[in-house]
């Protein structure tokens, strides 16, 4: 029963979350702010809200490995999906025809995800009121970043892309009430999934680390993989790529959400440290992510896959295998 729960709660998150980004990336379209600038913010933050929820329900009811968990899984679900695309749009060669600006937005995800090791492992308790300083810092690190990703887009951001096809695509105003709807429907209903993950990880002996990084993850990621597919087959792979390497920025910033919303603690201190190994993977396959969208020769394949998108694939299988033999997150 609470497999179906859970499968219940995953349909309802999806099916909102997907009409989330389909309307985010209707108003990033309309409003003609570029797709290396909407896709890196505006639809990272759409796909990404279900991370947050559901790091800020979980801190609600005490399920903090729950939390870090869903946000470290869902950054190295999102380089998988990566190289899904790599693989789905094999003859495209996707990292390679998208803009270098990518290289921006992977540095600002990866500058993140390196303070959130940093905090995890070095344990400062240092606060201003209940909030912590590290938290404040990622804040402020992510502001800064999406600003000077600003400064760097602009009206270039058009030059370097392909103009989305805007047939089928709905108008401003029905896109705003579009999005506004699917975000209330998420927030209704993410409890509903942390309270049936919460449950399943007590029923089945998983640890809910694992319960968060494998399959909540797994979940809540399911939304960019929609989002992505429909941005290349629009003619807007700079979408695509900077959703992903924008929502790993954002996941880290639901660290600190969480820590504004955990008055009886320092969010961070309460997270284990050894989730710092999964944060490392991520990292690593960012890095891979990173030397792909860099590189413009054409390296070989294996197969239909780039031997990044391989290095990719491999890291991800590696960080789960570690997580559930070492029991992080217990």
């Amino acid at each position: 029963m609470i497999w179906l729960s859970f499968a219940g709660a995953v349909v309802v998150l999806v099916l909102a979350a997907s009409q989330l980004a389909r309307y985010g990336d209707a108003i990033g379209v309309r409003t003609r702010l570029g797709g290396l600038f909407v896709g890196s913010l505006l639809l990272a933050g759409a796909t990404s809200l279900p991370e947050v929820l559901t790091a800020i329900n979980s801190v609600r009811v005490g399920a903090v490995s729950l939390s870090a968990g869903d946000l470290m899984g869902s950054s190295m679900v999102n380089m998988l999906l990566l190289a899904v695309i790599d693989i789905l749009f094999w003859r495209q060669r996707i990292l390679r025809q998208v803009a270098l600006r990518h290289g921006l937005v992977a540095g600002i995800a990866i500058v993140m995800n390196c303070l959130v090791l940093v905090f995890l492992l070095a344990r400062v308790d240092l606060r201003i009121g209940w909030l912590g300083v590290d938290s404040l810092l990622l804040l402020l690190t992510y502001v800064g970043g999406m600003w000077l990703l600003h400064q760097h887009s602009g009206d270039t951001a058009a030059a370097l892309e392909e103009q989305p096809n805007l047939e089928g695509v709905p108008s401003l105003r029905h896109a705003i009430i579009g999005f506004t709807i699917s975000a209330a429907v998420l927030v209704a209903s993410n409890p509903w999934l942390v309270n049936s993950a919460t449950t399943l990880a007590e029923v089945s002996g998983l640890t809910t680390g694992f319960v968060g990084a494998a399959l909540v993850a797994l979940a809540t990621s399911l939304p960019e993989l929609v989002t992505i597919i429909a941005a290349v087959r629009i003619g807007a792979p700079d979408m695509a790529v900077g959703n992903l390497f924008g929502s790993n920025a954002f996941n880290m910033v639901a660290f600190g959400v969480g820590d504004l919303l955990y008055t009886d603690g320092h969010f961070l201190l309460e997270v284990d440290p050894a989730f710092a190994l999964i944060g490392a993977i991520a990292l690593l396959q960012m890095s891979f992510g990173l030397v792909g969208n860099m590189t413009r020769l054409r390296p070989r394949r294996l197969l239909v896959m780039e031997i990044d998108a391989a290095m990719i694939f491999a890291a991800y299988f590696l960080g789960m295998y570690l997580l559930y033999t070492r029991g992080i997150g217990g």
